[in-house]
């Protein structure tokens, strides 16, 4: 999608009405927003992504709207420039559809290929160019997500981090199955053992500052398919399990955007690749690993493999001396049943960094919610046979599942001696009906990354 800001009038209306109902008389597109007063900044976003969707549905293929009329309608407390970036990331968020295995139709497939914006000045049309950056960072995490495993394997993966980060300043280094060894990641090699995909340890540099500044490392599991190992998932369970890297792909897009901006900040992006299949090979309930940190890990149940991989990666990070830490993953199932389908659930190390996180998610469109890292869930992760076990043994594994997670990556993070987050996003892997954007991955938290990278909250 691009956006032009010199009026030619060739292109199709598209105008904000005030009322329930949209129309088209043919040439002009009336978009009801409903009513002005309960428009928050909340509502404004599925608005204007309901009012690109208009028009692809009518088939325009240009449209034209006044920045006048979109400010008008829009909260005051949104600045204009804010206004733009939310509008341009809508805009192209909402034009985004997973066709690469669809036949395309006669006429191809509805999109809308320029916007024009009038009534601008040169900071709304900076503003503009920014959230299509965005826009297509959140998509392109969302293409990953979508692919099919077999399409989408560790070193596809990899290949793909590499060709992502070409004319940015961003570096991208790949560390594969002996790398892996002799750094002693037992934990991601135990989980990727079942797979005849080899598994791959995908680092992703930006310096935009002096090296000295110590950077935002981001962690990301890249989970490129999840049968749930020996503890295998039923067939529903396993259906969308390609998406099971959606974090990895989330901590790799938002750190190649931190370099398309050119911010001048330090980001990390550290992703574990890695199939967790059930063949003979595979790993077994029972089994102990012993990881990157040289703390063994308890296999419970081989279906809860994500924060076993974590586990390596976040010790990895401490050679960076990082300013903070934020690893994200679709880490349980129990976060849905905690949330539903509107939120991530997140914990910190840093209780007075929840106020500042749940406004940069407000504001970036990440939605999150804080959950509990108390010293009373320390019985969840005290092993029997090894130091920790990936699922809490503290009454029923069922109970506090989102948090015995959190728990678990809390072992191998206390060695971080800095701030850490961790983001259990399974909650947003999809999109639902409410967020008028086509079914399929979501491309959560690439918006929150970024904005919390640049709003420098520690």
């Amino acid at each position: 999608m691009q956006f032009v800001f010199e009026g030619t009038h060739e292109y199709r209306p598209l105008r904000f009405i005030e009322g329930p109902l949209s129309r088209f008389d043919g040439i002009t597109m009336l978009v009801g927003y409903g009513d002005k007063k309960n428009l928050t900044r909340r509502k404004l976003i599925p608005t204007l992504r309901k009012a690109l969707q208009f028009a692809r549905n009518n088939e325009a293929k240009a449209i034209s709207i006044d920045f006048k009329e979109l400010r008008a309608m829009s909260p005051k407390a949104v600045s204009d420039t804010d206004l733009a970036q939310l509008c341009a990331e809508a805009f192209v968020m909402a034009n985004y559809e997973y066709t690469a295995h669809k036949t395309a139709p006669k006429n191809g497939f509805k999109s809308i290929d320029i916007v024009e914006v009038r009534n601008t000045t040169p900071a709304i049309k900076s503003a503009f160019e920014k959230g299509r950056m965005v826009g297509e960072a959140v998509n392109a995490c969302r293409e990953w997500a979508n692919t099919p495993g077999g399409d989408m394997t560790p070193e596809l993966l990899a290949e793909a981090a590499v060709k992502a980060a070409e004319g940015t300043p961003a570096r991208v280094k790949v560390l594969g199955v002996s790398e892996m060894a002799t750094l002693g990641m037992g934990s991601i090699l135990g989980v990727a053992k079942g797979s005849s995909e080899a598994p791959a340890f995908i680092v992703v540099e930006y310096w935009g500052t002096d090296r000295s500044k110590k950077p935002t490392v981001l962690v990301g599991k890249g989970v490129t398919f999840d049968t749930g190992g020996l503890n295998i998932k039923t067939g529903d369970g396993m259906y969308e399990m390609h998406m099971d890297m959606s974090g990895g792909a989330a901590v790799i897009q938002a750190a190649i955007l931190a370099a398309r901006l050119r911010l001048k900040k330090n980001v990390v992006a550290l992703v574990p690749a890695v199939e967790n299949a059930s063949a003979s090979n595979a790993l077994r309930p029972g089994d102990i690993l012993k990881s990157m940190s040289g703390k063994t890990i308890e296999i419970l149940n081989t279906d809860a493999e994500g924060r076993v991989i974590l586990a390596d990666a976040l010790t990895y990070a401490k050679k960076y001396n990082p300013a903070s830490v934020i690893d994200v993953a679709t880490l349980t199932g129990a976060s849905l049943i905690a949330l539903g389908t509107v939120a991530s659930a997140f914990m910190t190390n840093k209780e007075s960094l929840i106020a500042p996180l749940m406004e940069v998610a407000e504001e970036s469109g990440d939605y999150m919610w804080p959950l509990p890292l108390w010293e009373e869930y320390n019985p969840m992760v005290k092993g029997t046979f090894g130091d920790v076990p990936n699922l809490s043994v503290m009454g029923s594994s069922r109970h506090g599942g989102v948090i015995a997670g959190g728990k678990f990556l809390e072992v191998f993070a206390k060695e971080l001696e800095c701030p850490w987050v961790h983001i259990d996003m399974a909650p947003r892997m999809t999109t639902t009906p409410e967020d008028c954007l086509a079914k399929g991955a979501a491309g959560n938290p690439v918006r929150f990354l970024l904005k919390y990278i640049e709003s420098g909250v520690k």
